[in-house]
């Protein structure tokens, strides 16, 4: 019985705060390069170089965080690492626009008026739909629908954290497609490009190519990620209880039932109004926006990069004023919605009362900025340390090693960069050291680099929802426990990781199903672009 009960606290002592979590694994992540500096860990791996069209090779050492320069950089570089920290000024940027929308009670109209018929499983799929095809722009559904979906789904009586996992898993899990192209194909295509040139000097890899399986891929994946959510993640989340206080106030106001009808009518009334007005006014903004993003007429394309050749290099290139500024003008959006809404409804009066109400929303993203600064220490120290590059480089090389190409070297290539996803999760990165070895290797199997560039896209967001090198699955984990009602016990990075399991061999499941049969049956993965060449 003792054995049983020292059992039951030791582990009760595991259950570690987030944050608490990311100071451990900091710690780890120092120790771990120190010693494996000791041991002059390192490996040279091939890159493609675009300006040449051959390979490079380039050797990866450890670096030493356990060392007198090691701690130096971490003392010194620790604001620069918050400060850059992506995640960081988006969620800043997006929680204002939402604080005040939710404040002024226009996320509660909005709500209202789109979603309360909704039921269940069609509130899900639309959330995990809209999620996955988020990554057309970067990351900004983490920022953005995490938040409004554990919203949505307190206001319609569930379990809040179940909004905040499907729009985690959506963004997460699908971040490799999307219904047209966007950001990742300006990312990838170059290195895909260059490495089919090693094979095939004339080569060209558009960037239409992967469209027709990423729409059917989006879909697929929001039907199986709903019925996942639905049958194994929500029971196990449990029904969300909120906390009522007491008071032991003896003071009545007792309001007669003309005067209570009156009051209904003018609240309603004035919600009515207030929606009316801010529909008008974001319909105007949204307008405006979409002129930003087409060239040609007169004041249009604020929003374009004028120094890229092509219009979708314009609006998803590096230097995108369209990318780098979707996140503010979203935020402007539900700011400006909501101070419509708010004013007319007569919810505000002055820019005080604003201000005021804004008070609360904000107040709870406290906690989630503790856990953005570890978070970023410790992404910000293993990138530091080359942990990560040197695994990704060492499993290229393993992989370059084989010498049977075909479906089996497919399904191990995707096997290989799996296991490389959870210490690089950056998708560039990555393609950069794997696209060399992958991209000749299946050419020669006739296997298009297209395809092999797909699969790149499908394994890399297969692991992305269960990592906690992954950026952006601090913002999850913060909102989950925002959402938990026991306060003795967060939700920790295990616990997260626990809990989107299920989704994360069910997905890649449907992946592998979805890659192997649109390569067994040859299906267009794009306009003119099929699995083989």
């Amino acid at each position: 019985m003792d054995k049983k009960l020292r059992s039951k606290l030791k582990l009760k002592k595991r259950n570690f705060n987030p944050v608490t979590s990311y100071i451990i694994l900091i710690i780890i992540v120092i120790v771990f390069s120190g010693i494996l500096s000791l041991f002059n860990f390192q490996t040279t791996y091939n890159v493609v170089d675009g300006a040449k069209v051959e390979m490079t090779q380039i050797t990866t050492s450890i670096f030493n965080l356990f060392s007198f320069d090691g701690l130096k950089y971490l003392v010194g570089n620790a604001t620069k690492n918050f400060i850059a920290f992506a995640p960081l000024s988006m969620f800043l940027v997006a929680s204002i626009g939402i604080a005040v929308s939710e404040a002024s009670g226009f996320l509660d109209v909005l709500f209202k008026r789109i979603f309360e018929k909704l039921n269940n499983n069609m509130l899900t799929f639309v959330v995990i739909f809209i999620a996955t095809i988020s990554s057309l722009i970067n990351e900004v559904g983490f920022v953005v629908l995490i938040p409004i979906a554990g919203y949505i789904y307190k206001a319609k009586k569930r379990n809040p954290m179940i909004g905040v996992c499907a729009a985690f898993a959506g963004c997460a899990f699908g971040y490799g497609t999307s219904i047209f192209v966007g950001s990742l194909e300006t990312q990838l295509i170059p290195y895909t490009t260059t490495a089919s040139r090693l094979i095939d000097g004339d080569f060209h890899v558009s960037l239409l190519s992967n469209v027709f399986i990423m729409v059917v891929s989006s879909i697929i994946l929001s039907i199986v990620g709903t019925i996942i959510m639905e049958k194994i993640i929500a029971p196990t989340l449990g029904k969300y209880r909120i906390k009522k206080e007491l008071t032991s106030s003896d003071d009545f106001e007792i309001i007669g039932d003309e005067e209570l009808e009156q009051t209904v009518l003018s609240n309603d009334y004035n919600e009515k109004k207030g929606f009316h007005a801010a529909s008008i006014v974001t319909l105007i903004f949204v307008i405006f926006f979409i002129y930003s993003v087409i060239p040609g007429l007169p004041g249009s394309g604020l929003l374009l990069d004028y120094n890229e050749d092509t219009y979708l290099k314009q609006i998803f290139g590096a230097n995108s004023y369209f990318q780098d500024g979707f996140t503010y003008m979203i935020s402007l959006l539900f700011l400006i919605g909501g101070l419509v809404y708010g004013f007319v409804s007569k919810k505000f009066k002055t820019d005080t009362d604003v201000i005021k109400a804004c008070h609360e929303p904000l107040a709870r993203n406290g906690g989630i900025l503790i856990l953005l600064f570890v978070a970023s220490q410790f992404i910000g120290l293993f990138r530091k340390s080359n942990i990560g590059t040197i695994i990704a480089g060492i499993l290229a090389n393993i992989l370059s090693g084989f010498s049977f190409g075909g479906i089996f070297y497919l399904i191990l290539a995707m096997v290989i960069i799996l296991i490389s996803d959870f210490f690089l999760t950056g998708t560039e990165a990555k393609w950069m050291i794997f696209a060399p070895v992958m991209v000749p290797a299946l050419m020669r199997s006739s296997i298009s680099p297209q395809f092999a560039q797909f699969v790149m896209r499908a394994v890399d967001s297969m692991s992305n929802g269960i990592t906690p090198l992954y950026a952006y699955f601090v913002i999850f984990i913060g909102y989950l426990n925002i959402y938990n009602i026991n306060e003795d016990k967060p939700i920790s990075i295990k616990g997260a990781m626990k809990i989107m399991l299920p989704y994360f061999i069910i997905i890649s499941i449907t992946w592998l199903l979805i890659i192997l049969g649109w390569y067994i049956i040859g299906l267009p993965i794009g306009p003119g672009v099929y699995p083989t060449i």
